[in-house]
């Protein structure tokens, strides 16, 4: 089965339809008992840093996501849920779960591509350069593109956590990994035929790098 965190930050049903629509079972919870049980956990969100953490300490969940992650359990970031757990996000000066070390930042102001002024957030279609193989991007086409919308963006500390880059003006991470934890700043749920098959290839990983 697999768990869709439910902690109050939106975006849960069209990951659940996703799913759904996939054939997989699953289920939106904060329930301690079934997280532990799932096969697989997806931490979707989309709002603000500050309220996403407060929810989480609030109700536990930060610490019961970081030992989950901590114990090999499959997890995969979307969005707000990717940014959190990092050590710290520049948006409302929060700290973060710690699953990877880095920070999350804000793009710079005034951006342009071609002389014109690009707007934050950052919405719509983008591509995302793989930097490596890994199963739960196997077979998606290069010339794919995923659907973003987001002010901020992970950096992590260590070149190996970053999976994926995309350009926004400037170059940002834009999939990240480290061993069982893999997470995407774009929306797969949102993102058509190539979205889906990234949901359904973590369903089928078993937290490795090995197909």
């Amino acid at each position: 089965m697999i768990a869709i965190i439910d902690y109050q930050a939106g975006n849960l049903t069209s990951v659940f339809r996703a799913l759904r629509l996939l054939k997989q079972d699953c289920r939106i919870t904060n329930d301690y008992e079934v997280l532990r049980h799932a096969t697989h956990i997806i931490f979707p969100g989309v709002g603000a840093a500050g309220e996403a953490m407060s929810n989480l300490r609030q109700t536990g969940l930060d610490k019961v996501i970081v030992q989950l992650a901590q114990e090999g359990k499959p997890v995969l970031g979307i969005c707000l849920g990717t940014q959190i757990i990092f050590d710290y996000s520049e948006e409302n000066d929060t700290s973060c779960l710690g699953i990877i070390p880095g920070k999350v930042k804000r793009f710079p102001e005034n951006m342009t591509s071609d002389n014109v002024m690009l707007k934050i957030p950052h919405m719509g279609w983008n591509s995302v350069i793989f930097r490596r193989r890994h199963p739960v991007f196997r077979d998606i086409p290069e010339q794919a593109e995923f659907y973003f919308v987001h002010s901020f963006f992970p950096m992590p500390d260590h070149e190996e956590n970053i999976l994926g880059l995309t350009r926004y003006g400037i170059e940002f991470p834009s999939a990240v990994v480290a061993n069982n934890v893999i997470a995407v700043q774009f929306h797969p749920e949102k993102s058509g035929k190539p979205g889906l098959a990234i949901l359904e290839n973590f369903c089928r990983w078993r937290g490795t790098d090995a197909e």
